[in-house]
């Protein structure tokens, strides 16, 4: 077990990039200065999938997390910190690893908006053909 703390990971969703700085503590989540479920306007699923990676494993009061997060939403932001939560994790201790990684935790969804492309309405949508 290192004993470098704090430990810093970052986990990216669609636009939204989190840097979770992870302490010894008493399981007190801040992000962006704000306590954490506030930030995520007490919205349920978004706070679960959060402290999802510390349900996993138990450790649900041993550390704290201080969260700088931008872009995105809110959903997008959530995945974002779990899987900086569970990259840091992992920096802690190596045996973290199996079992965030069996549950997905560790893996990163690069799925993100396709731009826009000229001449259409949207990245695929093409304007009405009009015969006449």
């Amino acid at each position: 077990m290192s004993e470098k703390f704090p430990i810093i990971a970052t986990g990216r969703r669609k636009t939204a990039v989190a840097q979770v700085q992870l302490f010894k503590g008493s399981g007190e989540f801040t992000i962006n200065g704000k306590a954490g479920v506030t930030y995520l306007q007490k919205n349920a699923s978004s706070i679960l999938c959060v402290k999802a990676p510390f349900n996993l494993l138990n450790l649900e009061k041993k550390y704290d997390l201080i969260v700088k997060v931008k872009g995105g939403g809110f959903l997008g932001q959530a995945e974002a910190i779990q899987l900086g939560i569970s990259r840091a994790l992992c920096d802690v201790e190596e045996m973290y690893r199996g079992a965030l990684k069996q549950k997905g935790f560790l893996r990163r969804d690069s799925r993100s908006k396709e731009r826009k492309k000229y001449g259409l309405k949207k990245a695929r949508k093409a304007p009405q053909y009009s015969k006449r």
